[in-house]
Formats: structure tokens, sequence, C-alpha cells
């Protein structure tokens, strides 16, 4: 059936890019016979060969031109079924090439779906540990957030306490309202606490303003891991189509690239990057988290020193003000004993300078007597002299007693002077014991403990 190379089957041939070539013909070619056609001749009475038909020949084919024409129908008929054939022959092949194409684009298309959800849960995974992270982090910094709220509010009943203390100790009598190291360890602790108290607002903040930054970090990577978890169904759901699923249709538009996609690179880099920020933050809050343990171990350690030293100070002027009470009342019975041996010491001398009184008569009436002798008997005799010497010497010990008399009654009443201030002195060592002991170490009892001002209640 093989056409002729000149042939209008070989013109017609379709240009085919064949990848394998063309399966053998079945029937071999090969040309045909020529049929030989009979003609009877009509020569019989009603035939119309002679003069009856001169006038037709003209518009009549030859017989080789009617067998030549059939040839050729016969072979244009066979080139076309030649033609055709290969035509077939090609398309097969070209369907069975384009559908194990299609399938391997397919496969290939699948696979790198399945790459790029792998890609995708791999980052999924990451930010979902970095969320996780993240939010237990802002946990345990909320609870140590949550200490410091504590530790301030613990360190106002120091505050009242040493300034209830000062309150109380400026209510000291003179002498005892003196500045000592009672109040100086007082004013130190007050000084302590407000400046505990200003660095706790501090690193409140501090803490605030971290919580802040981890929960926006923590929604950052929400929102790449919700966009990263949508994506994964996308991209899974695009993975579970077949060719003999329903929910397949054309899209010829989607055939395209947004002008807004990103890059595999840039797309890696953004989660990257949300990760890498959050790590940071997430390393701030871990320090913070530490910062904020010493500070309360420190700041609670230092005001539990400071309050021992109150106390130590308040232990030691309390047993200074008892030793000089104590003395002050060992010399006010002392003192209480000489005003009794002094007042009956004036009431000694009284009753000599009374007692003089008698003698003094006695020895005045008989000069006086005597000065009534008559004439010559008026002699200034021995007796006469010893009289007048014991007047003499009974004025002199009258003077001398009542001398002594106003001495001992100015003792007297210097020691009474003494024994009123030694007494206000001992109501004023009261006064101040009763203040430093009942008021301001009663009151210093109430003092927290380490624990509570750490932040742990």
């Amino acid at each position: 059936r093989a056409c002729p190379a000149g042939g209008p089957g070989a013109m017609a041939q379709p240009r085919v890019l064949l990848t394998k070539e063309p399966a053998p013909q079945s029937v071999p070619a090969s040309d045909l016979p020529m049929k030989v056609y009979e003609v009877e001749l009509n020569a019989g009475p009603e035939s119309s060969s002679g003069l009856a038909t001169a006038g037709f020949r003209t518009a009549k084919y030859l017989p080789t031109e009617w067998h030549l024409n059939n040839s050729e129908l016969y072979h244009k008929a066979f080139a076309g079924c030649e033609q055709a054939e290969h035509g077939r022959a090609e398309a097969e092949e070209l369907a069975e090439y384009a559908a194990a194409a299609a399938q391997r684009a397919q496969q290939d298309s699948t696979a790198t779906l399945g790459q790029r959800l792998q890609d995708i849960h791999f980052w999924k995974a990451e930010l979902q540990k970095e969320i996780e992270d993240l939010d237990a982090e802002t946990s345990l910094l909320a609870a140590q957030k949550l200490r410091l709220e504590r530790a301030l509010d613990a360190t106002e009943v120091p505050y009242a306490i040493a300034t209830d203390n000062l309150q109380c100790r400026d209510r000291r009598q003179a002498p005892d309202l003196v500045s000592d190291e009672v109040e100086r360890e007082l004013l130190k602790e007050v000084e302590l606490i407000r400046n505990i108290q200003e660095l706790l607002k501090r690193t409140l903040m501090q803490a605030g303003n971290q919580m802040r930054l981890n929960r926006e970090h923590k929604e950052v990577c929400e929102m790449d891991w919700s966009d990263k978890v949508e994506t994964y169904n996308i991209d899974d759901k695009c993975g579970r189509y077949s060719n003999q699923g329903t929910n397949i249709q054309f899209h010829p538009s989607s055939v395209k690239f947004e002008e807004s996609a990103s890059t595999p690179e840039t797309w890696a880099k953004f989660s990257h990057d949300n990760i890498y920020r959050a790590e940071r933050e997430k390393l701030a809050s871990i320090n913070l988290r530490a910062l904020i343990d010493n500070i309360l171990h420190d700041t609670s350690e230092d005001m539990k020193m400071q309050c021992a030293a109150v106390n130590e100070a308040f232990a030691k002027h309390c047993k200074e003000l008892d030793d000089a009470k104590h003395k002050l009342e060992h010399h006010l019975k002392k003192i209480l004993k000489e005003i009794g041996d002094q007042e009956a010491n004036v009431a000694a001398l009284k009753q000599a300078i009374k007692d003089k009184e008698a003698p003094m008569k006695v020895a005045q009436t008989r000069l006086y007597d005597r000065s009534f002798r008559p004439n010559v008997e008026l002699c200034r005799d021995e007796a006469q002299f010893r009289l007048i010497s014991e007047v003499e010497e009974l004025t002199e010990s009258i003077g001398s007693l009542k001398k002594k008399l106003l001495e001992s009654e100015q003792s007297l009443r210097n020691l009474e002077d003494t024994r009123m201030n030694l007494e206000k002195e001992i109501a004023v060592k009261t006064n101040s014991i009763f203040i430093d002991r009942q008021k301001c170490m009663a009151h210093r009892t109430r003092y927290p403990v380490v624990f509570k001002l750490a932040g742990y209640q």
C-alpha cells in the first residue's frame, strides 16, 4: 500500500515528531494488477454504431482515461488510508507519551507537595514549640511578678514599724531624747526600705514590659503558626487530589504567580526571624527571672540584717537604760537614807542649841545678880572671870551650833533636790524603757519573716 515517492500520499503526510519507529504494516505493499474490462460491442441491428453515433464521440472520455482516473482514485484512497494509519499510530504514541508525561508531572508535583508539607510541618513544629516555651516562660515570669508584688506589699509592715518606732521615740523626755545608735539604725532601716520599694517598683515595671513583649512575640508566632496550619491543610488537600476525584475542575486563571508572593528563602527567613526574636525575648525573660530571684533574695536578706541590727541596738540600749535606772534607784536609796540621817542631825542640832539656853540663862543670871554686890564687894574675882568666860563659851558654842544647823539644813535641802532629780530621772528612764521595750520592741515582733519578704506568701 505504499504510495509512490512523488505521489499525493507522500505530500499529505503530517510532520509529527515520533519517539520511536512506526510499527511494520501487517500487509506488504504491492501494485494492484490492472483489471481488464470486457466491453460487448453492439453490432446488432439495433446498435448505434455507425452514423447514428457520429455526433456524440467528442463528449466522452476514453477508456484509458477512465481507467487512469479510477487508478488515481484507488491510489488516493490507499494513500489516505496509509496516512490515516500513520496518524493514528503517531496519535496513539503521542497520547501514551502525554499520559506518561502527565503522570510523571503529577507524581513530581505530588512529591514536591509532600516535601513542602514536610517543610511546613518542620516550621510549624518549631513555631508551636516556641509558642509553648514562650507561654510557659510568661507564666513563670508572671509568678515572679506576683512574688514582686507580694514582696512590695510585705515591705509596708516593716516601713510602718520603723516609722512608728521613730515617732514613739520622739515622745521620750529630756535628757533621754538623744540621737543614739537606735535612732541611727532606725533611720537606716527606713531609708533601706524606701530604696527597696523603689527597686521593686522598677523591677515590677520591667517585668510587666517583658511580659507584654513575650505576649506580642507569642502572638506573632501564633499568627505564623496559624498560617502554617492553614497552608498545611491546603497543601495536604492538594496532595490528595486524584484524576478520579469529583472535586476537581478547570481554573485557567490560577496559572500565574502573585506579585506579593514570597520566595522559599524569604518564607523560611520570615519564620526563622520570628523564632529568633521570640528566643531573644525568652532569653531576656529568663535573665529577668534570675535577676528577680537575686533581687528578692538580696532585699530580704538586707532587711533581715538591718532588722537584726535595730533589734540589737534596741536590746543594748534597753540594757543601758536598765543599768542606769538601777544605779539611779541605788543612789536614790542612799539619798533617802542620808536625808533621814540629816533630818535627825538637824533635829539634834536644834535640840543642842535649845539645850544651851538653860546654861546661858544660869550664867547670865549669876552675872546679873553679882552685879548687885555692894561697894567693894563688887570684885573682879575668879568667879566673875569664870562666869564671863562661861557666857562667852556658851555664846560661841551656840553660834557654832547655829552655823552647823544652817549648813545641815542647806545640805538637807540639797539632798531633797537630789532626791527629786533622781526620782524624775528614774521616771524618765522608766518612760524610755517603756517606749523602747513595750512600744518599739513589742511592735517589732510583728516584723515579717524572710520567707514573706522574699514574696513567697
